[in-house]
């Protein structure tokens, strides 16, 4: 007679359903799985028979087979150990049944049983797809997954208690009870969004800048790309650092992919409301940037935040294949025998210096650097690349007793308004991100309005790219003034953000 349970395994980024299923035949004793499976699901053999033997179970002295369904997908990860061993403990037991389900944990050698790194982004994808309702795991995956909405969460301990799940007629004990949100929240349209006000970093401590925090304000707020260019030490990477604290809230579903994204960086997930962070180095290799056979720091970078310091440095080859994420927020990833599609909904930050010397701009420092190697280092940065940062920066040296006018919790304050009228406008996505569709929904202007910018097209040869960036941003900065509506002046501090 064969038996099957509900597993799954990771496909890319996302989760495919794999059934297990098992069959004890006449013949020589020996146990095989089979469906291409990876070599950590092999060495489950000897987990799963360790297992269950000190546990005082005698292995059926017959020809066990396994078989992980649909054959054809390539399976891996440790978490299969579970629904093997009950598929093996309870093959002769006639009450148990496992339709309902689907098993996920690794075993050790005694029969505990543990988490590992691929259960929570399965779970989450097989939720998102809607082919999961009940699940049974160890208390540490339960206390992850608890997050994810609309599945019933059972646990146990070790596999003697798995056993007893499946042969007993009362379950309601194993049911896990879910833990409420700490954060802060607030509710728009009957959806919730969460954020958190803890500021490490904050804006006073960067000296005088009034112009470029303005500008971060207004990347924050609606999520546009920018680009800080400024003398070494004049602030510019204070600044980007400073900007995940004051990031608009995020919604349950942000929240839980980027903890999957975590995860599948097999870094613990963290479930905090707050924009992720990744900046990496200017010697960084292509494909660990956009990714190959693993996640690429622009997959990772999703809902949060890409920093690119010394922007120049940057090989060509990634600086362009930034333009498609930047453009359509997607990234399709070309592999041998697949092809991989990610979302790529992030804030790009960048910074980089006026030459290559770094003192063009300063007032102290004379610059070492002839017409023809400023001109170099620029060219490094294509215009179709340039065009595509919304915001363009130009960061001056201050003075040690320059003030500062704005801290990080009332600049949080101030997106987090702009967030609200954001939302209840009907938007999904921030003005930053808004489509062609939502610019001319969203971004209206009156006649005064559209001769200024029409007068400013043709003066600085802005291209229909350059005017949506441009039609964005004085959307967001509308917004962050509680305007319904975009005013001259709005359009006018918008077109000063343009690179010219």
């Amino acid at each position: 007679m064969m038996k099957t349970i509900k597993s799954a395994t990771i496909n890319d980024i996302e989760a495919k359903e794999v059934i297990v299923e098992s069959t004890f035949t006449k013949g020589l004793p020996s146990f095989t799985i089979v469906g291409l499976a990876s070599n950590n699901i092999q060495e489950s053999k000897d987990r799963v028979k360790s297992a269950l033997l000190t546990n005082e179970f005698k292995f059926p002295p017959k020809k066990i087979t396994i078989n992980l369904s649909p054959s054809e997908i390539k399976k891996s990860g440790t978490h299969f150990d579970l629904s093997i061993a009950l598929l093996i403990s309870l093959y002769e037991e006639k009450r148990a049944k496992f339709d309902d389900f689907h098993t996920f944990g690794e075993l050790s050698l005694s029969g505990e049983i543990k988490d590992s790194s691929q259960i929570f982004p399965i779970i989450l994808s097989l939720a998102k797809q809607s082919l999961i309702k009940n699940v049974l795991v160890c208390t540490d995956s339960a206390k992850k997954i608890s997050k994810i909405p609309n599945i019933n969460i059972y646990c146990v301990k070790n596999l003697i208690e798995a056993i007893e799940f499946f042969t007993t007629k009362d379950i309601s004990r194993f049911l896990y009870k879910k833990e409420e949100t700490n954060s802060e929240k607030i509710n728009i349209n009957g959806k919730e969004f969460y954020f958190i006000k803890e500021y490490l970093q904050d804006f006073k401590d960067v000296k005088g800048q009034e112009n470029a925090k303005k500008a971060a304000i207004i990347s924050a707020a609606g999520n546009h790309n920018i680009l800080l260019e400024g003398s070494p030490g004049c602030g510019k990477s204070m600044l980007a650092k400073r900007l995940q604290h004051i990031m608009s809230p995020m919604s349950l579903d942000e929240i839980l992919e980027v903890a999957k994204l975590q995860a599948l960086d097999l870094k613990e997930p963290d479930f905090k409301p707050k924009r992720v962070w990744r900046s990496p180095h200017c010697t960084s290799s292509r494909a660990s940037i956009v990714g190959g056979t693993n996640l690429g720091e622009i997959a990772l970078a999703n809902n949060g935040i890409l920093f690119f310091d010394e922007l120049p440095h940057f090989s060509s080859t990634i600086l362009e294949a930034l333009r498609e994420p930047l453009e359509d927020y997607k990234l399709l990833v070309s592999r041998a025998n697949t092809k991989v599609l990610y979302d790529t909904k992030f804030l790009f930050i960048s910074a980089m210096n006026p030459c290559p010397c770094g003192n063009l701009l300063s007032k102290n420092n004379s610059c070492r650097c002839n017409e023809l190697e400023i001109k170099r280092y620029k060219n490094r940065l294509s215009e179709p690349f340039l065009d595509r940062i919304d915001l363009y920066i130009i960061m001056n040296e201050t003075d040690a007793n320059d003030k500062t006018t704005v801290t990080s919790e009332e600049a949080h304050e101030k997106v987090i308004a702009a967030f609200k009228m954001q939302i209840l406008r009907g938007q999904k996505e921030l003005n930053g991100k808004l489509s062609d569709e939502g610019i001319l929904k969203y971004c209206q202007l009156n006649e005064e309005c559209k001769d200024i910018l029409d007068k400013a097209t043709k003066n600085f040869n802005l291209s229909f790219r350059s005017i949506n960036k441009v039609l964005k941003v004085a959307r967001t900065i509308a917004d962050l003034e509680n305007s319904s509506l975009i005013s001259k002046t709005h359009l006018m501090e918008s077109l000063s953000y343009r690179r010219r």
